[in-house]
C-alpha cells in the first residue's frame, strides 16, 4: 500500500528596492522562506540540519528550491522582456509517496507564483515570461518529476488578475 504526504511552504521576495525589477541591480535577491508552526528563514543559506523535527525537512527544502530557483529564473527573463515585478510569493504543493519498504518520492510539484507588475504591465509578456523562466531553471532541469507551474498575475492599479 502506497501512503501519501502532502508539503507546502511559501517564499516571498523581500528584495523590492521600490523600483522592482526595473534592471539587473535595481531588485534583490533576498525572500523569506515561510511554513507553518516553524521559524522563518531569511534568504536562500546553504544549511545544514542534523534531523532536528523543528527545523525545516527536506521536503519541504526541495518545494522550496524549485519555487526559489524559478522565481530568480523569471527576474532574469521579466527584465529581458522588460516586465517589471513589483512583488512575487509563491506557495508550491508536492505529493510525496512513500512504498510500504519505506521508499518513494515526490510524484509531482506545482508551483503556484502571485506577482504584481508595475501599471501598465503587459501580462501576456509576463506570462510568456514563467515559460522562460521554467526552461531555464536549473533545480527545475534537475528533477525527473512533472513541475507545473500555475501563475497568478495582477497589474498594480487594475481590477483583475490572470
Amino acid at each position: 500500500m502506497v501512503s501519501q504526504h502532502t508539503y507546502n511552504v511559501e517564499i516571498v521576495w523581500t528584495g523590492n528596492r521600490g523600483t522592482g525589477t526595473s534592471g539587473y541591480r535595481s531588485y534583490g535577491r533576498d525572500l523569506r522562506i515561510i511554513g507553518s508552526g516553524k521559524p522563518d528563514i531569511d534568504g536562500s543559506a546553504d544549511s545544514t540540519f542534523h534531523g532536528d523535527a523543528d527545523r525545516w525537512n527536506p521536503e519541504e527544502l526541495f518545494l522550496t528550491s524549485l519555487a526559489q530557483c524559478h522565481m530568480l529564473s523569471y527576474f532574469h527573463a521579466a527584465v529581458k522582456a522588460g516586465v517589471v515585478v513589483m512583488a512575487y510569493s509563491d506557495t508550491p504543493i508536492g505529493t510525496l509517496d512513500v512504498n510500504t519498504d519505506g521508499s518513494g518520492g515526490f510524484r509531482q510539484v506545482t508551483l503556484r507564483p502571485r506577482l504584481t507588475l508595475a501599471p501598465g504591465g503587459d501580462v501576456d509578456a509576463a506570462m510568456r515570461a514563467h515559460d522562460a523562466a521554467h526552461r531555464m531553471c536549473f533545480i527545475a532541469n534537475s528533477v525527473s518529476i512533472p513541475v507545473h507551474v500555475e501563475p497568478e498575475i495582477v497589474v498594480e492599479g487594475a481590477d483583475s488578475a490572470s
